[in-house]
């Protein structure tokens, strides 16, 4: 029972912190962090320049509520703050989009083909799908070409979506980006859960829903003691979006009966 009144709470009823992510943003330019995206940290890294200098990565994963990420996005703007926004086929704002990269932000791919291929082929054994894995690669290369080709933008790093389809199978997105020559073909330099990358923070901290809100800690804890951070967020665990929020889970809902 508290489980279903946390989660109502969260989706509708939770008051705005964006006025916490703002204070957030404020508090680590203080500490002196660079506050910059994956694609840039990345470079950074591999040319060498990471140096001793804290610096707080920041992944944005929209999975639901583009209002939301619009108005992070606007106070990263009025804090010189970078950052990475990942979008998935069902979040996609190429308007968006392209103001985030002109910024100098990063746009990219929220993932998921692994969880929705099983989902249309109502396949429940992580055994059977990987016996698919060329044509879920296929289908990931043709919506990253897509999505490239609208957006008008190389796209360099790209995340994997945690689905419930995925919980259930105990297989990740991830998996289908284990080939070289699809990353080679695409020209992806990293998954935001390659090793390369995760190795290169001393800590990873993701946002969780009411009453937890992050786990392992909040971000305010960790700056001024990790040098370098990653901060997972998803508009949705900053503000309530009841269209948004009813339509998606609506949508989970149809998927896993018909799965």
């Amino acid at each position: 029972m508290r489980t279903v009144l946390n989660r109502l709470y969260s989706d509708y009823l939770m008051p705005s912190r964006l006025r916490h992510y703002e204070a957030l943003l404020r508090q680590a330019r203080q500490h002196g962090y660079r506050q910059t995206s994956v694609r840039a940290w990345l470079a950074t890294l591999r040319g060498g320049r990471a140096g001793d200098g804290p610096v707080l990565v920041h992944r944005h994963d929209i999975d639901t509520d583009l209002a939301t990420a619009r108005r992070m996005f606007a106070l990263e703007q009025k804090h010189g703050v970078r950052a990475s926004y990942y979008f998935r086929l069902s979040t996609l704002d190429f308007d968006l989009m392209r103001d985030i990269e002109d910024y100098g932000s990063e746009a990219s791919y929220h993932y998921e083909e692994i969880a929705t291929y099983a989902k249309q082929a109502h396949l429940k054994d992580a055994a059977q799908v990987r016996l698919h894995m060329d044509e879920i690669r296929g289908q990931f290369e043709r919506n990253f070409r897509h999505i490239e080709q609208r957006l008008g933008i190389k796209m360099v790093t790209v995340a994997s979506h945690g689905d419930f389809a995925n919980r259930r199978l105990g297989m990740i997105n991830h998996e289908l980006l284990d080939d070289t020559a699809l990353r080679a073909r695409c020209g992806i330099a990293c998954e935001s859960y390659d090793d390369e990358l995760l190795s290169s923070f001393d800590l990873y901290i993701s946002d969780r829903p009411h009453p937890e809100y992050f786990h392992p800690l909040p971000p305010q804890a960790a700056l001024g003691t990790h040098r370098r951070i990653c901060l997972l967020t998803h508009p949705s665990q900053w503000r309530t979006n009841w269209t948004d929020t009813s339509r998606h889970n609506l949508r989970r809902l149809v998927e896993a009966w018909r799965w």
